[in-house]
């Protein structure tokens, strides 16, 4: 009775449990096991983090002195001591021309996901203002069998996160649609897991660059002529392609795995090929496939900031290169902020493919 009690406290964590906890703790009536598990969930995540903040700001702060120093002294050798105390006086008053531009601070870099989301609001007004101006030409236009008039200012930040979104979603249905079919089939059939082992095994580890470089020549030829902008086909059809391999190996391997009693029992029923499939063979090759596919997912994001660049999609590889090339002063920091924002929509994707594995698979998993 008392350990389905623990659990529960330990299941109720989250939201109203939570502060139940906390005000056991407090009273002295939270019991060694349960004190155990809240350290562990929120104590310790929560003072990892703290202590992940420190060190950065100490670091920013540690690097910001020796650039500060390093100019000064500089200046102090070009140019006299009058030049050097202005340049002090300068950094000292927080003047962003004369700034040391190193590693910026947490604080700076919240400022700057600020200033960026103050920026899409901007942007949104715009395009709201320029989509009412142009409704009733567009309609007549339309009418006409014409192409309507589009916005074409610079898109915000959160723009190009919802196009590096719809890239790698696009890239990873790619991956998918190509990938679990042709595992299947290999897993299924000795013969053609011979016939593509070596198709694997060589262009398994070809750079994201190769892959953007062979798309790039297919498609521009396919498109020629077309008016249409072929970045976003480009992007999503090379993350597609990289992305690829963990599915369709980890495909293979679960459907090659299977347990040929399962398989015996099949025949035994008479199920045709594809009843064996859908009935036995994926069902028990789920986990694999779903590893595969978060995989996959992991990688097809990792390689799309790269692709973004080389092929000038407007996402958020194309963001952290201009804001690299920009140099002004919370460019830094706008970097860093893309840089969370990628880590946390990765973190997001992984746990989506996980809740989705424990929908539809009977092998329930709890992943780092």
């Amino acid at each position: 009775m008392k350990a389905s009690l623990t659990l529960g406290k330990v299941s109720n964590f989250i939201g109203l449990g939570f502060f139940t906890t906390l005000k056991d703790l407090f009273t002295g009536k939270l019991d060694k096991e349960d004190f155990k598990n809240l350290l562990r969930k929120f104590i310790v995540p929560l003072a990892s983090i703290l202590l992940f903040f420190l060190l950065w700001h100490l670091g920013a702060k540690s690097l910001y002195n020796i650039e500060a120093e390093y100019k000064i002294e500089k200046a102090l050798q070009d140019q006299g001591q009058a030049a050097a105390d202005a340049l002090t006086a300068c950094i000292a008053s927080g003047e962003s021309s004369c700034q040391p531009n190193t590693l910026p601070s947490p604080s700076q870099v919240w400022d700057s996901f600020q200033s960026l989301l103050r920026d899409h609001n901007i942007i949104s007004a715009d395009k709201a203002a320029f989509a009412e101006k142009t409704a009733a030409l567009n309609a007549k236009r339309i009418a006409a069998g014409k192409d309507a008039i589009v916005y074409t200012g610079r898109p915000s930040f959160v723009d190009q996160i919802y196009r590096s979104l719809q890239t790698v979603f696009a890239g990873f249905l790619l991956a998918l649609v190509i990938a679990v079919p042709l595992g299947i089939f290999i897993g299924l059939s000795p013969t053609l897991k011979s016939a593509f082992n070596w198709f694997i095994q060589i262009f398994k580890p070809v750079s994201p660059v190769v892959w953007y470089l062979l798309v790039f020549m297919i498609v521009k030829t396919l498109l020629i002529g077309s008016a249409d902008d072929s970045s976003f086909t480009i992007s999503f059809i090379s993350v597609g392609l990289c992305s690829m391999w963990a599915t369709l190996v980890n495909t293979a391997m679960g459907v090659s795995s299977v347990d040929k009693d399962y398989i015996n029992v099949a025949k035994v029923l008479k199920l045709g090929t594809f009843q064996k499939i859908f009935k036995v063979v994926l069902p028990s090759s789920l986990p694999l496939i779903f590893t595969g596919l978060k995989i996959t997912l992991s990688v097809a994001w990792m390689v799309l900031i790269a692709i973004e660049l080389l092929a000038q999609s407007p996402g958020l590889g194309l963001f952290v290169w201009e804001e690299f090339q920009n140099g002004a002063n919370d460019s830094n920091a706008k970097i860093i902020v893309a840089m969370f924002v990628i880590g946390i929509i990765g973190f997001l994707l992984d746990r989506l493919m996980l809740t989705i594995q424990n929908w539809v698979s009977f092998d329930k998993t709890d992943a780092i």
